[in-house]
């Protein structure tokens, strides 16, 4: 099994590095991927952690960017974790997270839901590797008692057009397929059937789009075949895993719900090794 889409405490994810390690094993997984959002903070520790449990550890990442007021997730993988340029991007990109959870929370605030921004953002402005984002104000709506559970959180406050929402600041898509290849690693598109903007696949192809994620738990088999296609005719590798949280509201159950099939990985794995040649 192999899971390339997972999510620890660095980010929003509730395992810890040493946790979802632990998860990943008892799943009988052989290759682990840690994609935390606009962090690299959790991959030492789950490094450590695989070789311990005998599993194949992949540096990745998951950056946000925007395009036409859109968000659009990008994977990077088999980064260079310790690159001077990706560390600077991140500084940046955690940076605007914490501006932007702040100007949630003053709209939160004034819509008569009372929450403290510094403790919300505190974890992330005391440990530079981690990276905070709108689950941690829907943990805190609902730790208030302002909403019964994150999805309602999510449903009526901080979704693109909710009263809270507030626009992500952050770079074009093709800027972070940069970033990635900056830092030796290869660039897929996260979810795209989430986006569900197919006719931007092709031009993300010709600027430098390594892979797509066709395999995700938010993928019937429908749109996994539809983007395994869109891979074939574009010349993309695939990707997939289950983006998991540890979180009942947001992704799969446990590491290993969707699994890459090997033949998909050590494919991306020879492209990786064409490029950084």
């Amino acid at each position: 099994m192999i899971d390339l889409h997972t999510h620890t405490t660095a980010s929003d994810g509730r395992n810890t590095p040493a946790e979802l390690v632990a998860r990943a094993s008892a799943s009988g997984l052989q290759v682990l991927a840690v994609t935390d959002h606009d962090t690299v903070g959790g991959c030492a520790a789950a490094s450590r952690a695989c070789a311990s449990a005998g599993i194949e550890f992949v540096a990745g990442i998951e950056i946000s960017s925007v395009l036409h007021d859109e968000d659009v997730h990008v994977l990077g993988y088999f980064v260079d974790v310790e690159s001077d340029s990706l560390r600077s991007f991140l500084d940046e990109q955690r940076s605007r997270r914490v501006d932007r959870i702040r100007q949630m929370v003053e709209r939160l605030n004034a819509l008569g839901m009372a929450l403290d921004a510094d403790a919300i953002v505190r974890p992330a402005v005391d440990d530079r590797s981690k990276s905070i984002g709108r689950p941690a104000v829907a943990r805190a709506m609902v730790a208030a008692g302002h909403v019964a559970s994150t999805g309602l959180a999510f449903d009526k406050w901080l979704s693109h057009g909710r009263p809270a929402y507030v626009p992500r600041p952050s770079l074009s898509p093709v800027d972070v397929f940069g970033k990635i290849h900056e830092a030796g690693g290869l660039a897929s598109l996260a979810h795209p059937g989430l986006m569900d903007r197919d006719d931007w696949i092709p031009q993300f192809a010709d600027a430098g789009l390594d892979a797509l994620e066709a395999y995700h738990p938010n993928h019937d088999d429908f749109d996994r075949a539809r983007y395994l296609h869109f891979a074939e005719r574009l010349g993309l590798a695939v990707s997939g895993g289950s983006d998991y949280h540890a979180d009942e509201s947001h992704g799969a159950p446990h590491p290993g719900v969707v699994s890459l099939p090997r033949v998909h990985f050590d494919a991306l794995v020879r492209r990786h090794q064409t490029i950084n040649r």
